[in-house]
């Protein structure tokens, strides 16, 4: 049977097929659904771990107990798994262990458009990249065979358009992997420097049999077409240029991109008049060639920054466009908003408002930075904000700890909705622990915390500054669930008393997308407003009046 799936509803499909019993992953786009999908199996324990080094130490946990296991992340969330993931590759499996890596070209949803095949590279370990949902679930099945034939944990890269573009998935039966009798094995598995010493050995012959096994595997293959011109490429590369020139050139579609192979890239070469190198983001491969002094055209055509498509191959290659329908007039742009009724923003405008610095974080309240807020004065990775508030303070003193501050989300904002420490549930909803936020704050020696609630503008105003004027450490917990959470209860929109409205454009500084300006008064959108009140209180003539319960 054959089922139309995501990319990485097909990654999930492979876990479970492949017999792997524990998925722990750090939710982050476009990587998410692999773990949401997974949890869907019943035979698969799935978590959301604290961070991804942590996920990717509990997968290396249930490998030594000799499972198959997995650990999902975006792609900047691998330089948070950097630190085991190197020394995982010393000390190689015992049950069969995957990382799935998302990248993000063009970045979509990220701060970067890192190249992760360089972590493969750096770390030594095998990495995988399909081009569409079908071999996303084989090349799963494929990984862990090879993480358990050559002791290693291997990577698949995904990226955005094979993570999130649907394909045809022939569906088959999972095959239990049987969990063997644990055996302690402290010269493998503890890397002091007296054991890790002679794992490095193993990491270089692994290579060499790796290089090996990728010059006969069908994860790398040859297409044979017109012979002028011989593309290599991998992943969604792979799709764009089967559309663009279908059977007229020669392909060699690398499945395995670290280690690449030597002898078929040689062999490929020799029967084609002219090599070209298509790949996304970094020229690794076009690098590879170059090293084997093998004559090939890449990153001189093709750019380094974002992602490619079928368009920008064309032109490339000087090839003429497909005529196409397109609208008469621009689109007018429509750039990211806090949504109306956003917790977020009341806090925001206050900060705002007062034109304190403020230290930003990943995660929805990113949007804090935009027009016509303009809260936040940085926003460089997960939990930096906590941390380069402490540096900003020490190098700019009292005077910047009396106008400075940071902000930052339980679990960074869990954009997706997903469950977090203080939530009280866990991934499939069922209950958990919850974390206390006060008791934790005070747990680490913070005596001034208190709860505001971001609606109340007031209650913000009052908490910032007195909690600046603090020569101590301070914490305000902005407590207020996300307004598209389904047991959120709206309440009616609001509405302008047009006799009132003076068009000031007071409440316009809010930035809220339910507001705007119609025949010189404010105009609430009730089809956006979720009836939060906060732009009443902004109206000094009350012209903003509270929709009737």
């Amino acid at each position: 049977m054959k089922k139309l799936m995501l990319g990485n509803e097909a990654i999930a499909r492979g876990l479970y097929e492949a017999g792997v019993t524990l998925v722990s992953s750090y939710p982050g786009t476009p990587s998410t659904e692999i773990t949401e999908f997974a949890a869907k199996y019943d035979e698969i324990y799935c978590e959301w771990a604290p961070n991804e080094k942590v996920a990717t130490e509990v997968a290396f946990g249930a490998s030594l107990r000799g499972a198959r296991c997995a650990c999902a992340m975006k792609h900047v969330g691998l330089n948070v798994a950097a630190d085991p993931l190197f020394t995982l590759s010393y000390t190689g499996v015992n049950g069969g262990m995957v990382i799935f890596v998302a990248d993000d070209p063009a970045m979509h949803s990220s701060q970067n458009e890192q190249d992760s095949r360089h972590y493969a590279i750096a770390a030594k370990v095998p990495m995988l990249e399909p081009a569409d949902s079908a071999e996303a679930k084989e090349f799963v099945k494929a990984a862990y065979a090879i993480s358990e034939e050559f002791d290693t944990p291997v990577i698949i890269r995904m990226c955005t358009r094979i993570a999130h573009s649907q394909g045809a998935v022939e569906l088959c039966d999972r095959e239990e992997h049987v969990l063997p009798a644990y055996e302690k094995n402290p010269q493998k598995y503890i890397m002091a420097p007296a054991n890790a010493i002679r794992r490095h050995p193993f990491v270089e012959e692994r290579t060499k049999k790796l290089s090996a096994y990728g010059e006969t595997s069908p994860l790398n293959r040859v297409e044979y077409g017109g012979t002028e011109k011989g593309i290599i490429c991998s992943g969604t590369c792979y799709q764009y240029v089967k559309e663009v020139f279908g059977d007229s050139v020669s392909v060699l579609k690398l499945g395995m991109v670290n280690p690449l192979p030597v002898d078929i890239i040689k062999d490929f070469a020799a029967k084609v008049d002219k090599l070209y190198v298509i790949e996304e983001l970094d020229g690794i491969i076009e690098g590879h060639l170059n090293a084997l002094k093998i004559p090939c055209t890449g990153k001189e055509m093709f750019s380094p920054i974002g992602e490619y498509n079928q368009t920008t191959i064309r032109e490339a290659f000087g090839l003429p466009q497909p005529e196409s329908v397109s609208a008469d007039t621009a689109v007018p742009v429509r750039p990211p908003v806090m949504c109306a009724g956003c917790p977020h923003r009341g806090l925001f405008y206050t900060l705002s408002k007062h034109k304190i610095t403020c230290l930003g974080d990943i995660g929805c309240y990113t949007l804090g930075s935009a027009a016509p807020l303009f809260a936040l004065d940085s926003t460089l990775c997960m939990g930096a904000s906590v941390s380069g508030l402490h540096g900003f303070n020490k190098a700019g003193g009292k005077e910047s700890e009396e106008k400075t501050v940071c902000v930052i989300g339980d679990s960074t904002g869990m954009t997706g909705h997903q469950q977090n420490p203080t939530t009280g549930y866990n991934i499939k909803g069922d209950p958990a622990l919850a974390v206390n936020l006060e008791a934790l704050c005070k747990s680490i020696g913070i005596e001034h915390v208190r709860v505001v609630d971001p609606y109340n503008l007031k209650e913000c105003e009052d908490a910032i500054l007195e909690e600046l004027s603090v020569d101590a450490p301070s914490v305000i917990i902005s407590r207020r669930p996300c307004m598209l959470l389904k047991y959120v209860k709206k309440n009616p929109p609001v509405k302008v008393n047009e006799d009132k409205c003076v068009g000031c454009k007071q409440c316009m500084k809010l930035g809220c997308p339910a507001i705007s300006m119609k025949n010189k008064k404010a105009h609430i959108d009730f089809t956006q407003c979720v009836g939060c009140d906060v732009c009443t209180q902004l109206c000094k003539l009350n012209a903003i009046e509270k929709g009737e319960r």
